[in-house]
């Protein structure tokens, strides 16, 4: 007995010896395989070298799974071997669901495989395998919650709404089941976000008011309630700009401003939630300081303080110059885009086209870089070209940028704000009513083209639209003008200069010096007509000199573009090849 007992014992130290060599050798390679991968440059050849240096030793099969997940994840993230990481991935998958508890790496590799496959456009592989790992994940409050995101965002990149909405219906059910309102707050605003996107605006309005007060009763990190706060206040902001409410938005914007402010003051917490299902963040707070930025430019640009939004378009791209050095998200290329196309627009108001012309090569530069970026904002980039070749007189090449935008938009609405134009937004129809207007202003139909304009004075000045203002008053003053009614065409263009002087709006100001001085011509005020054409003088002036820089620039080729991917040769340069000074 005792030397059986002595047998069993030597037995049970040799296996104990063998596990203990074991997992030195795992751990070794583990070691030197963590120590390539984060050595500064990484040496990926050699990480992979002792990850797969694993496989000989034929590990148990928790091992074995998950050394297949972390090759698959290298693979993916640093190189370009598509192939090998997905078979890899695809092990770690097969493998990790025979085993009993092991839901990190079972439900890691199915979503990094399904990211993996969209990344290789096969969508239709992606999502069985995610519908497969929602499934199976439910009793994994964490898990099940992210890859219900992670199908959402698919069926959204996909345009299908639907759904995706539904969804995010099912992650906020979840979440509520398992007592998690943060989490559940995340899945309702996504959704209300969604449905924004499709203008479902009946349903919309109910989800917001949900959202509000589980956002105002939830009570857990600081940070993750204000970030909860900036997600439904930026709702909010978007909702009333599409609306074109630009006056009523501003209570709700300022509350937006002042919960960044407060975020920015706010130290990371790095205790774990006690909820699994807690453990997300909808943005970085750096991202959420430009986006604040960003929907403060889409509201002085509506509005038509364009200084102001020049002034956080700089500081946005500043700060987004400083993010992508550390960060290659592609939500801060989104970002940098949708600022440069409102910076653009500025340019092309405030009569500097030259400058705008470079910042339609950068969104041409950043679209070459991602198809999708370009896939979304190639009918903006077009619509961008269109109005910058307006603005240099251009005009058979704006037709042609207009209607490839048309065509790559699938535009179905025609300008009529009496039938069939979306209610829903104010601006849109103040601005129906003014182009009316403008129609029949040149069909000579005078008494009509006043009342369309009246109305867009009426629309325009209830909501602060103040490019509008300015618009249909210099407009109105010349069709007074016109007819000979001075004293009234003289009481429209005053304040028409006077706003567009302070946006600047710097066509209107060239239009209303005209009028000015040939108002002041036909009353006989001498002086203040030669005042007036010296201000209309130097206007040209600047215009002029704007012109021929821009027309000099390699960019301008630009105008020809209306087919394809942006054109690599018209690139910015370092300026313009020939010095203003030469050619004036």
């Amino acid at each position: 007995m005792a030397a059986q007992a002595a047998a069993a014992a030597q037995a049970a130290a040799a296996q104990a010896a063998q596990a203990e060599a074991a997992d030195s050798w795992y751990l070794a390679l583990l070691g030197f395989a963590e120590h390539f991968r984060t050595s500064s440059p990484p040496k990926i050849r050699l990480c992979v070298h002792c990850l797969q240096a694993v496989f000989p030793f034929k590990p148990p099969q928790r091992i074995e799974a998950r050394t297949h997940l972390q090759l698959g994840s290298v693979l993916y993230h640093h190189t370009k071997n598509s192939e090998q990481a997905r078979s890899h991935l695809e092990k770690a998958w097969l493998i990790s669901q025979q085993i009993p508890q092991f839901e990190d790496v079972k439900f890691e590799a199915a979503s990094l495989l399904s990211e993996l496959y969209c990344q290789e456009n096969s969508v239709d592989a992606a999502k069985p395998l995610l519908r497969k790992a929602i499934q199976i994940s439910q009793q994994t409050p964490y898990w099940h919650c992210r890859l219900l995101f992670q199908l959402a965002q698919l069926h959204t990149l996909e345009k299908d709404l639907v759904s995706a909405c539904d969804l995010l219906g099912v992650g906020a059910e979840y979440a509520r089941v398992v007592g998690s309102e943060y989490t559940r707050a995340l899945f309702l605003l996504s959704k209300g976000m969604l449905l924004l996107m499709e203008r479902k605006l009946q349903e919309v309005h109910p989800l917001l008011t949900l959202c509000g007060q589980i956002v105002e009763n939830w009570q857990g990190n600081p940070i993750q309630k204000e970030s909860l706060r900036v997600f439904f206040l930026v709702l909010q902001v978007t909702h009333y700009l599409d609306a074109g409410q630009v006056k009523s938005v501003k209570p709700c914007l300022k509350q937006l401003q002042q919960c960044i402010q407060t975020i920015s003051t706010l130290h990371d917490d790095e205790i774990l939630p006690s909820n699994p299902a807690d453990l997300f963040h909808w943005l970085p707070k750096e991202h959420m300081c430009v986006l604040v930025y960003l929907v403060t430019v889409m509201h002085s640009m509506q509005a038509g303080y364009l200084e102001k939004a020049q002034k956080y378009t700089d500081k946005a791209l500043m700060q987004l110059e400083k993010l992508k050095m550390l960060d290659c998200s592609p939500i801060l290329s989104s970002f940098q885009v949708i600022l440069l196309e409102h910076i653009i627009m500025c340019r092309l108001v405030t009569g500097h086209k030259a400058t705008a012309l470079q910042e339609i090569s950068q969104v041409c530069q950043l679209c070459q870089q991602s198809p999708r970026l370009f896939s979304n904002h190639a009918a903006q980039l077009h619509t961008l070209l269109g109005l910058y070749c307006v603005s240099v007189n251009c005009m058979d090449n704006a037709e042609a940028q207009f209607t490839t935008a048309l065509r790559l938009y699938s535009l179905l609405e025609r300008i009529n704000p009496d039938h069939s134009f979306p209610v829903s937004s104010h601006c849109l129809r103040a601005a129906a009513f003014y182009v009316r207007g403008l129609f029949s202003f040149f069909q000579g139909r005078y008494n009509e083209a006043k009342r369309f304009l009246r109305e867009t004075l009426k629309m325009s000045n209830a909501e602060d639209l103040n490019r509008l203002t300015a618009c249909s008053l210099v407009l109105l003053g010349h069709i007074f003008y016109v007819l000979g009614n001075h004293r009234e065409s003289n009481n429209m263009v005053v304040p028409a200069m006077q706003l567009a002087s302070k946006i600047p709006d710097m066509s209107v100001q060239l239009w209303s010096s005209a009028l000015l001085r040939d108002l002041n011509k036909a009353c006989g005020n001498a002086m203040d007509a030669h005042e007036a054409a010296q201000m209309h003088q130097n206007f040209s002036q600047q215009l002029l000199q704007d012109h021929i820089e821009a027309c000099s620039l390699p960019e301008h080729n630009l105008i020809t573009w209306t087919d394809g991917p942006p054109p690599v040769q018209f690139q910015a340069q370092n300026g313009p090849n020939t010095s203003l000074a030469s050619l004036l």
